[in-house]
């Protein structure tokens, strides 16, 4: 009798190991399926504001200041040269 008890104690303690890695696994994905998430939505984000840059780069052009404002925010979004012509020639 006793050896069947152990057999369960055994069973249970593997079982519960099992749902601990198992949520720890789901954690982690969790955090994994947010930093991608939000780098979708950065990418988005980075995407629309080149093309707002792009669309009025003439608009920064007029204003004082306003050449190294666009430099700065090209860099912050990441718009390159060759974005910008590859969309006008669009």
């Amino acid at each position: 009798m006793v050896e069947l008890f152990d057999i369960y104690v055994l069973n249970l303690a593997i079982t519960l190991a099992m749902f601990l890695i198992l949520t720890f696994r789901a954690w982690i994905e969790l955090k994994n399926y947010k930093i991608m998430w939000k780098e979708l939505e950065w990418g988005k984000t980075r995407e629309v504001a080149g093309r707002i840059l792009r669309a009025e780069k003439d608009l920064f052009a007029g204003v004082e200041g306003g050449k190294e404002l666009y430099t700065l925010l090209c860099e912050l979004f990441q718009v390159t040269e060759s974005q910008q012509t590859n969309q006008n020639d669009q």
